[in-house]
């Protein structure tokens, strides 16, 4: 089952839910999807992109919790 193969990995500072309109975001599937997509493209280089989206979209004030 998804939902729980997406608790594999351990949860961090943020994740592509976060930095994906998070806000927009309202089907739990969806985020399962996402989580899933992070855990199947892993990688250092992958972290490293997730981090710099996400100083991106803080800077940027588009996806706070609305």
């Amino acid at each position: 089952m998804p939902e729980w193969q997406r608790l594999d990995v351990k949860p961090g500072m943020t994740g592509e839910w976060q930095v994906s309109g998070r806000s927009n975001i309202k089907k739990f599937e969806d985020v399962i999807r996402l989580d899933l997509r992070y855990q199947e493209n892993w990688s250092f280089f992958y972290d490293i992109k997730l981090l710099i989206k996400t100083v991106w979209v803080l800077l940027l004030h588009r996806s706070g919790a609305s």
